[in-house]
């Protein structure tokens, strides 16, 4: 196999075990049993919430306001139980939330015909401004502590939210490789005009990766109020980025059609590491920021070249086929 087969299959996973070599060198502290489950659990938001972007971007769309979406629903189920909601009917309805909030992405990109990146960079900014609305700025507080057992307990010596970030990848293989509706998801992606006219329904499998990006988001918004115990109206600022960027590190087309879900998790846990390793080894917030921002720069040139390759294979491939048949 060649070098280049070598990296573009196995790149990923390369970066990831010789990311951790290095930490693990630059510290001691950074192998240890308790910092690796930090990790995990650090990651869990973005994970879960990975998975949803994971769909969207496979159709060949975008979706800028998930950070929003997880500020929002945990605020909605804060404020839900502040109230005197039940905390299952408040996290239940803080879901139905997250549903909607994806469905009202979809509607204005299947019904306006707008893209998708102005649409939820136009939602990432308003539902911001809605979270602020409602709580007047001010954090909300003061619902039941049991509550935060989904952001903060253990199941044995595993932290739940991890253990719903796995749920969640697990059910996302499943669909994607298991079910037809997985196909149609990379057939959209991969040609929307050929999916449409081999019947499938363009419009309702963008209706569905947007809510289930929604629904997860939801989830993670949960995990995320939990775990700070109070919700913050700039909860989820930024996420966006750091999901993104994990799913488009893992391998999914930033055109969409192509990535696996097992490497979205190699994606997620790199984001992970990199974060937790800088903080470690004590690097400055500024300089972590220009880095994470130069990864997301050069994971999309890697996606573009590797697709560009393609394309000038299949090109000379065609040609090849041509002079064959002229002969």
């Amino acid at each position: 196999m060649k070098v280049s087969k070598i990296i573009s299959k196995y790149g990923i996973y390369l970066v990831l075990i010789a990311m951790t070599a290095y930490f693990s060198f630059a510290s001691e502290a950074f192998l240890t049993s308790q910092n690796i489950f930090n990790i995990l659990r650090q990651v869990a938001v973005v994970g879960i919430a990975a998975v949803g972007m994971t769909f969207v971007m496979l159709t060949g769309g975008i979706d800028l306001s998930v950070g929003s979406i997880i500020g929002v629903t945990g605020i909605a189920t804060a404020q839900f139980m502040v109230m005197g909601v039940h905390p299952i009917l408040a996290v239940i309805l803080a879901l139905i939330l997250g549903i909607i909030m994806g469905l009202a992405n979809a509607f204005i990109i299947n019904e306006f015909k707008v893209p998708p990146l102005i649409v939820t960079l136009g939602m990432m900014t308003a539902l911001r401004g809605v979270a602020y609305l409602i709580t007047g700025g001010l954090p909300v507080f003061g619902f039941t502590e049991s509550f935060t057992l989904i952001g903060q307990g253990y199941i044995g010596i595993i932290p739940v939210p991890v253990i719903i970030m796995l749920v969640a990848f697990a059910l996302g293989y499943i669909v994607l490789n298991k079910f037809t509706v997985g196909r149609y998801i990379y057939g959209v992606g991969g040609n929307e005009e050929a999916s449409r006219l081999s019947g499938v329904s363009v419009k309702k499998i963008k209706y569905l990766v947007y809510s289930v990006s929604g629904f997860l988001c939801g989830i993670a918004g949960v995990v995320l109020l939990s775990r700070t115990n109070s919700g913050q109206p700039k909860a989820g600022t930024s996420y966006e980025m750091d999901i993104i960027t994990a799913v488009v590190l893992g391998g999914v087309s930033i055109t969409g059609g192509e990535g696996k879900i097992v490497g979205v998790i190699a994606g997620v846990m790199i984001m992970g590491v990199l974060s937790n390793g800088m903080i470690i080894t004590n690097v400055g917030d500024y300089v972590q920021r220009i880095i994470q921002g130069l990864v997301l720069v050069a994971a999309v040139a890697f996606d573009c070249h590797n697709r560009n390759r393609k394309v000038s294979a299949n090109e000379v491939m065609k040609d090849v086929e041509a002079q064959q048949a002229a002969v």
